[in-house]
């Protein structure tokens, strides 16, 4: 039997409501991923939530060039 279910990556993240996140899935050197969770941590951050900021601050910086 066929199914009509999508499983792909891009379908999984996928919720209804059009607020919901897309999830990635991002490989980092063990030295990079301890000086972010560092960071994360000393502004009271989830590691993800870091990680979040700081993409957003950097797409927010280069729309205004």
């Amino acid at each position: 039997m066929a199914s009509d279910k999508n499983t792909s990556p891009e379908s999984v993240s996928e919720g209804k409501s059009s607020g919901s996140k897309k999830q990635i899935l991002l490989r980092l050197s063990p030295e990079l991923y301890h000086k972010l969770q560092a960071w994360a941590e000393d502004e009271f951050r989830s590691l993800n939530g870091q990680i979040e900021y700081l993409l957003t601050d950097c797409v927010k910086r280069r729309e205004k060039r």
